[in-house]
């Protein structure tokens, strides 16, 4: 293992190579052999399932329930909304025949053929369209709304160039797909779940986050605004980490979706969407990992804390399993996950590096020395500092102590982000040091054509136009005319 650990290529040395070596040496995620496609392995699914509960119950709690609605989508749904099939055109995996035949020919070839569809069904990019189909059958009067919906799925986007959890054709995720009498309602709702968004990042992942609105020409395909948080990597790179969208009456026209509103006259419904995937994954990887491998937020980590003996023989170790014991059982009442590693076909070395490149937060380490002595080693996986603590009250020290990295993860991570968003009104100043990574605050003049001068010159991308920041009339940096606000500018994953 510690071979291993030191063919892990520092952050400073390639970035991007670090992190496709971590995602698989801490046992993640692996390609398959499906083009663009990935393996989520157990301990990465894990990390997944802990996001995919606490979301889970957050929703709920604003009145959301879970439905599933079809993989298949026919074409014609999606060409209906023509912002929404323009945008996901190149993205479209479709489905042309049905019934797979086999048949042997006089020589023995074996020759596959296949009935055509009548009509051509897309795998699901995203479940506006087929949802919205739906919600016209349950949608009748004002007493049927709000329709507040989430579906727990997979989706597919054919990419050309993929990297694990950030960006690969089939991946994990969760859309809300709701319906409102009001316009107001929905644009609620839809800023009500990018705040969902924002405190399940900071709380929970630990990540700081920027929210935001995104600008025309970045909004989603057939949305009237797009709301955004965004976070910084430690390359400074932006990861856009989770999106929420106000899709006014667009889809609720195109497939017809009205209710008799209170004056009992016809109206269509008013619409939003709104989605977080496994790109978290990639986020909380790169937010806060060193080169030594995974760093975990403990609110996250499938093992929270790992308890490894240091012993000569057979009766060390059954000394040590049952002091040991009641240790498991009342972390384990505290609602913390421990994991008693005792499997004698691994030296200790081994596996201290496997648990620090995973990101295992706590680790204790007792020995038959430490019995006598009554204390427990203790390492961090946040700052790798060990300590000799009693074993008396450890369960009570490691809560502590997981509080505390949690904390101590979250302020790390936004130091690192504070210390690099700059104000900039100088392009060429600009050109030179969004090379080095970093959130810019420039003045921009609302126009699309500045913007797509900007990523054509410098491959930086206008992320929102942020919230949080005192906004003050200026001039555009790129074009020299009068703009009304700062957005955040940065190239991104």
């Amino acid at each position: 293992m510690a071979i291993e650990l030191k063919e892990l290529t520092k952050r400073s040395v390639n970035y991007s190579e670090w992190y496709n070596q971590l995602v698989v040496k801490a046992d993640l995620a692996e390609q398959s052999d499906v083009r663009g496609c990935m393996v989520i392995k157990p301990y990465g699914y894990a990390i997944w399932e802990k996001m995919q509960r606490i979301l889970d119950d957050m929703f709920k709690q604003t009145g959301v329930q879970n439905a599933y609605f079809p993989l298949l989508i026919p074409k014609s749904f999606l060409s209906r909304e023509a912002e929404h099939v323009e945008g996901f055109a190149k993205e479209c995996a479709v489905v042309t025949h049905y019934r797979l035949k086999t048949n042997e020919t006089h020589d023995g070839v074996v020759v596959d053929s296949a009935a055509k569809l009548d009509e051509e069904l897309i795998i699901r990019p995203t479940s506006e369209t087929i949802i919205w189909n739906t919600y016209k059958n349950w949608i009748k009067s004002y007493r049927d709304l709000p329709l507040l919906c989430n579906q727990w799925c997979n989706v597919m986007r054919w990419e050309m160039r993929t990297r694990l959890f950030l960006r690969t054709s089939e991946f994990l995720w969760q859309e809300g797909h709701t319906a409102h009498a009001t316009r107001e309602e929905a644009e609620e709702r839809a800023r009500l779940m990018l705040r969902v968004y924002a405190e399940f990042a900071e709380k929970y992942m630990a990540v700081p986050v920027i929210q935001g609105v995104k600008s025309e020409t970045e909004r989603f395909a057939g949305a009237l605004d797009t709301y955004t948080i965004e976070a910084m990597m430690q390359d400074g790179k932006a990861l856009q980490s989770g999106t929420s969208h106000f899709l006014g009456q667009n889809f609720g026209k195109a497939f017809d979706v009205q209710f008799l509103n209170k004056d009992n006259k016809p109206e269509y419904a008013w619409a939003t969407s709104w989605g977080v995937s496994t790109r978290l994954m990639g986020a909380l990887i790169m937010t806060h990992s060193d080169d030594n491998g995974l760093v975990l937020p403990p609110a996250l980590a499938p093992i929270q804390v790992v308890i490894v003996p240091i012993y000569k023989n057979a009766e060390q170790l059954e000394q040590i399993s049952q002091r040991v014991q009641s240790i498991q059982e009342n972390l384990r009442q505290a609602g913390i996950s421990v994991k008693y590693d005792d499997a004698d076909n691994k030296r200790p070395g081994f596996k201290f590096a496997d648990y620090e490149l995973k990101g295992v937060p706590v680790r204790l380490v007792i020995g038959a020395r430490d019995l006598e002595n009554g204390t427990v080693e203790v390492m961090r996986r946040d700052t790798l500092e060990k300590e000799t603590l009693p074993l008396d009250g450890i369960e009570a020290r490691v809560q502590q102590l997981l509080d505390d990295m949690q904390q101590n993860i979250y302020r790390k991570a936004v130091d690192y982000r504070d210390a690099r968003i700059y104000e900039c009104d100088d392009y060429e100043e600009f050109k030179q040091k969004v090379k080095q990574g970093g959130f810019f605050l420039c003045h921009w003049d609302g126009t699309a054509e500045t913007e797509a001068r900007i990523k054509e010159e410098t491959q930086a991308t206008i992320r929102c136009v942020p919230y949080g920041y005192e906004q003050t009339p200026g001039v555009d940096m790129v074009s020299g005319k009068p703009a009304k606000c700062r957005v955040i500018i940065a190239r991104a994953y």
